[in-house]
């Protein structure tokens, strides 16, 4: 009887160790939104043009739009362009359920297809005393392979309201070429800033800043960007509406004053309300 005894308390003991290590593991911490690597160009889409029409010329039908639209296109390229697959591989990592690997470390692993050519990702998120650690590791395996290579890092608030990422150029070029930072209220991101951080680049410090309002032009952005044509750095405030389309742009430099200049729901030139 007292063996019985003996052998129940082990088994009990036992029973409560295992739980109180798998209590431990607690959940795996709330991915980052998709969003927060993300700026939307839509409205400026400029279907032809390129950075080398950034000096638009002005008092043309659309100048006023296409200004906004040229210089929002220096950022779509450098986004899309360069950080396509890291960024598209983080947004897949939803559709995976992540594992436990250690010391308050999840992990998710799986394969991503961007632009026709396979990778496989690892993502971890240790969970901190103040925030998420995030770490992504990006292989392509074959023809243009590279070994295991981490693309980018960052740290996300407990409460999912905000964070950074730090993004490296690419397995050729180990150097860190962009830094965001976004803040999220409610179940959206309300701002998204990319930052240009290349080292002897003379686009080093650019930096265009996305948000969302509550007024009748509801988006707009903050650029600061080094103009290669003219070797200056321009600032120009864009606000439009993300329904209506229509919207303003203001850049001193380029514009010669303070003034916002106007364009339509069509993209045309108007004089400002």
């Amino acid at each position: 009887m007292k063996k019985f005894l003996i052998f129940t308390l082990v088994i009990a003991l036992s029973g409560a160790s295992f739980n109180s290590c798998k209590k431990d593991k607690g959940d795996p911490p709330a991915l980052p939104p998709a969003a927060s690597m993300l700026i939307d160009f839509s409205n400026f889409d400029t279907g032809k043009k390129s950075g080398a029409d950034i000096l638009v010329p002005k008092g043309t039908l659309t100048s006023n739009w296409e200004y906004a639209a040229s210089v929002a296109f220096i950022w779509n390229s450098i986004i899309y362009i360069n950080l396509a697959v890291p960024v598209m591989a983080f947004q897949l990592a939803g559709d995976y359920t992540p594992s436990y690997v250690s010391d308050k470390t999840w992990q998710w692993s799986y394969s991503a297809t961007v632009l026709g050519v396979s990778y496989k990702a690892r993502l971890t998120g240790q969970i901190r005393t103040n925030d998420v650690k995030w770490e992504m590791y990006i292989t392509r395996e074959g023809t243009g392979g590279f070994s295991e290579f981490l693309w980018f890092d960052g740290t996300s608030k407990l409460d999912g309201t905000g964070g950074q990422w730090m993004l490296n150029l690419s397995p050729q070029s180990k150097v860190p070429v962009l830094q965001i930072d976004w803040t999220k209220t409610g179940s959206s991101v309300a701002m998204i800033k990319f930052t240009y951080i290349k080292t002897g680049d003379p686009f080093k410090d650019s930096y265009i800043e996305y948000g969302l309002a509550t007024t009748a032009l509801n988006a707009y952005y903050n650029i600061h960007y080094y103009n290669a044509t003219t070797q200056q750095f321009y600032d120009l405030n864009v606000e439009w509406s993300t329904t209506l389309h229509n919207g303003r742009v203001k850049s001193p430099l380029y514009f010669g004053n303070t003034d916002w200049y106007c364009w339509d729901g069509n993209y045309l030139n108007i004089t400002c309300p």
